[in-house]
């Protein structure tokens, strides 16, 4: 009788859940297609009123040229420029500074997949996953064709400032040991310093329990329960691809072209075996979600480093608090509402006791407080396998003046979500924190170079 009444409470959990994800995601694709048919009636009946200012360059002022690009990175089920519309994954944050990219990466796809479509993205040519990655992964080595870069000049003598939220952190993090590694052919003098800094935003460094309630197995953090939330979701996302709609896949892709899992290429043999986890991303573990579970991220932060001549900044966030010792959901009305349960999930999860801890020392006090989506102590900076330098403040300016190779870290009262998708929400705090951001990377972040002496050669 308790057996039945726990999968039955199990089962009603696995349907409402499924319930608030699909209704937020027809809510964020509804609202994108409103937008676009706002704008384009608009374009239409004041077209003819459109008048043309001329503006007058300040002499004394930089281009827009000069300027190292910002990049903003999305996380996971995100989208870059130029997918949904006019509609902004980063609540139109991009418009605060003349040089800022927002890419569209695979929402779905594997952190490493993703670092590589992000280099390509950015210097151009067709995005190469690498002859054994490939084949030990399933699917084709070469993508999508970036016909001219974003900007192509990157180099040491031209780096960037990266900004990530969520997954697409630790995205950037992959990227720069791949520059450090030259693991790009063809690009034998990439190095770490292309990367001038790297702010995280609820950044996934070090994973999150929130995988093992979706239906990760906490034993090895790379398959999936028979029955869960991300079962439901591989088979969505199979469809989806699978029936390979022109239209709707212009306006929002999970990025697995790569694996052709296409009606036109598999038939229908190929899709009820995708269907059965014999084929696929799912099959072979090339995806998101084993990369931000506790033992998959460690995996990835074994490979890499915290490098001496980049800036780290990162915003970890919490709508947690501790009441006589319990910790809960620091409020109702600041949470949104499709992560307020889950925000309470992830503060009452405890790891199973009948599996091995997914590191020596694990205590499920230290990942209570949580944002709904990651556990604080994941996002301040890496942690797991090894300690990386760090220094927690309380103010944007305590860290000022910046050092290189240090993690400076914030600790915001946040959910997952404030800062990104919808501006209004999150209000005066959305402006100042993409302020900070912005005016950091423009005026406080700085490489010094050496001076060459004049009887040396440059």
């Amino acid at each position: 009788m308790i057996r039945w009444c726990i999968s039955s409470f199990q089962l009603a959990e696995l349907f409402i859940s499924s319930v608030v994800h699909l209704l937020y995601g027809f809510y964020v694709y509804s609202t994108a297609v409103a937008a676009d048919l706002s704008q384009a009636l608009s374009e239409c009946v004041f077209k003819s009123n459109v008048s043309l200012e001329v503006k007058k360059q300040d002499p004394n002022k930089s281009t827009v040229d000069d300027l190292p690009p910002i990049v903003l990175v999305h996380g996971i089920f995100g989208f870059g420029k130029g997918k949904f519309g006019s509609f902004s994954y980063f609540g139109g944050a991009e418009k605060k500074d003349e040089r800022v990219l927002v890419p569209d990466l695979g929402s779905l796809t594997s952190i490493y997949d993703r670092a590589r479509e992000l280099f390509y993205y950015l210097k151009g040519g067709r995005v190469d996953y690498g002859e054994q990655h490939s084949k030990t992964c399933g699917h084709s080595r070469f993508g999508r064709i970036y016909e001219q870069g974003h900007y192509p000049q990157w180099d040491e003598d031209h780096p960037i400032h990266f900004v990530g939220h969520s997954a697409g952190a630790q995205v950037v993090r992959v990227l720069q040991q791949m520059l450090a590694d030259k693991a790009f052919e063809g690009y034998e003098n990439t190095s770490e310093n292309w990367v001038l800094s790297i702010t995280a935003l609820s950044g996934a460094f070090n994973g999150t329990t929130r995988t093992y309630l979706d239906g990760m197995l906490p034993e090895d953090g790379q398959n999936m329960k028979p029955l869960c939330l991300l079962q439901l979701c591989r088979l969505g996302v199979i469809i989806y691809d699978w029936l390979d709609i022109p239209l709707l896949k212009a306006y929002y892709n999970f990025g697995f072209d790569h694996f052709n899992l296409s009606w036109r290429k598999v038939g229908l043999w190929g899709l009820v075996d995708c269907l059965l986890g014999n084929a696929g991303p799912w099959a072979t573990g090339d995806w998101i979600l084993p990369d931000l579970t506790i033992q998959g991220s460690i995996k990835l932060n074994s490979n890499m480093q915290t490098f001496p001549n980049t800036f780290y900044f990162s915003y970890a966030t919490k709508r947690t608090r501790k009441i006589l010792g319990v910790t809960v959901p620091s409020g109702i009305l600041g949470i949104h509402p499709m992560l307020f349960m889950r925000v309470l999930q992830m503060s009452l999860y405890r790891y199973p006791t009948d599996v091995p801890p997914p590191y020596k020392g694990y205590r499920d006090e230290d990942w209570q407080d949580n944002d709904g989506a990651l556990n604080t102590i994941s996002m301040t900076h890496p942690r797991l396998p090894i300690e990386h330098p760090s220094c927690s403040i309380v103010n944007d300016s305590d860290c000022q003046p910046l050092q290189p190779g240090i993690w400076y870290y914030k600790i915001v009262e946040a959910d997952h979500i404030l800062f990104i998708l919808n501006r209004e929400r999150a209000g005066v705090q959305f402006d100042l924190m993409y302020d900070n951001i912005f005016e950091r990377c423009r005026k406080h972040i700085f490489r010094k170079t050496s001076q060459t002496l004049p009887n040396e050669a440059p």
